[in-house]
């Protein structure tokens, strides 16, 4: 077992194969969800897994299983994988690194012939990338019980139509209930969309959990008056108050390191002319933190400064937190087997926490879940520049592949 390695080559060939459909001039991919290029994605990824010996089971919502039978195939399955969807100007690796590095861990049980104990799946998310259909993650949301099935299927694109109706369309409307079975332990194999382990030079993140999330919307009203004859001490300006805010939010976020992430990424200025005193501004705050107790902290921060600029300013302020989603912490048995396998294989790895959402944050809730990162090019991702390097995706197959075997074989 322990000398087993996948064909890089194979999986590589994939990856290109798969990168025709939706490739895009600059090298990337564009094969948005539910699409007539996301239809011959799936097309081919079940050609592929069926010519492997799988058989093919799709859900309500369109996520496709692709089983390899165990010795005892009553018992609940080892499960990898991620989603074929991307970004409108998307990359060639980002979710599909995870789909087809599962299918290449089949084939090289195959090659070896190696039966588990476990059945072994390859899973396909619909959504995950939530580009055409928001929110994202929404099927593996429907999976993990997070989202009932009437909101998954309703969900709609900017031309009004929707998840069920186009899964439908594309003849990917499955018959198969969406979740609500038992899985032994779930996988997913990722370009980290990160700098970390490229600047560490390490080959393998050994992903721990993923952040917690808290984001907000702020509106500072002050007052608007001519920027000429207004005296500054008599001024409410709410430019000046909101900057004040921004400037703390990235003191929490630098305060709060290694992990903290605290951004300020839309800001709207009124009147917005420039010899009139701004009167109100809004803006957004996204907090993100491993730890839900410094991530409250973080809260906690915020609110008590935006007060104090409020009150000593004379300003009103609308301060709502909009989105609260907590900290992920992965199976530790699940996280133990990416780092031996990362040992076995004899890559150099590290433990990371993620900053993003996968659809292994909602899988978590209902199944013991790992997940694996390899480096990307410059943490280059959503983006058709979007690179990593032939070894590297071999080498994060290569501990995928350890790691379900050792689930696939233990009680």
């Amino acid at each position: 077992m322990k000398n087993m390695n996948v064909t890089g080559d194979r999986l590589w060939d994939s990856l290109m194969e798969m990168a025709k459909i939706g490739g895009t001039e600059k090298g990337g991919c564009c094969r948005l969800a539910l699409t007539d290029l996301d239809r011959q994605g799936r097309d081919l990824f079940v050609k592929w897994c069926e010519q492997a010996g799988c058989t093919i089971k799709v859900d309500k919502m369109g996520n496709i299983f692709a089983r390899r039978a165990g010795e005892d195939d009553s018992l609940p399955p080892v499960m990898m994988g991620s989603h074929l969807d991307t970004q409108p100007t998307g990359g060639k690796y980002d979710g599909v690194f995870g789909v087809l590095a599962g299918l290449e861990v089949v084939r090289t049980l195959n090659d070896y012939g190696v039966r588990t104990r476990h059945p072994v799946e390859v899973a396909v998310w619909t959504n995950e990338e939530g580009s055409r259909f928001a929110p994202a993650m929404v099927a593996s949301g429907v999976f993990a019980g997070v989202f009932d099935l009437d909101y998954g299927l309703s969900r709609a694109d900017l031309d009004g139509k929707t998840m069920g109706e186009e899964l439908a369309r594309i003849g990917y409307a499955g018959e198969e209930e969406v979740g609500g079975r038992e899985i032994k332990a779930f996988f997913e194999a990722h370009i980290e969309q990160g700098p970390i382990l490229e600047h560490e030079e390490k080959t393998i993140g050994v992903v721990k959990g993923a952040q917690g999330q808290r984001w907000y919307e702020i509106t500072v009203t002050g007052q608007e008056a001519h920027a000429g004859p207004t005296p500054m001490a008599r001024r409410k300006d709410a430019l000046v108050a909101a900057s004040k805010i921004v400037t703390e939010v990235n003191r929490i976020g630098l305060d709060n390191q290694p992990y903290a992430c605290a951004t300020v990424g839309l800001l709207n200025c009124s009147p917005n002319s420039r010899n009139t005193i701004p009167g109100e501004v809004f803006f957004t705050v996204d907090f993100r933190h491993p730890d839900d107790a410094i991530l409250s902290r973080m809260d906690q921060e915020l609110r008590a400064y935006a007060n104090k600029i409020a009150e000593e300013g004379g300003f009103d302020m609308a301060f709502e937190q909009i989105w609260y989603s907590p900290p992920v912490e992965f199976d530790a048995d699940c996280v133990n087997a990416v780092r031996t396998g990362a040992d076995i294989a004899g890559y150099a790895h590290m433990d990371i926490i993620s900053g993003a959402g996968h659809d292994a944050c909602y899988i978590n809730r209902v199944a013991p879940t790992g997940m694996i990162f390899v480096p990307c090019e410059n943490g280059i991702s959503h983006n058709e520049e979007e690179e990593a390097t032939p070894e590297d995706l071999a080498a994060g197959c290569n501990v995928l592949l350890h790691a379900v075997v050792e689930r696939a074989t233990v009680a």
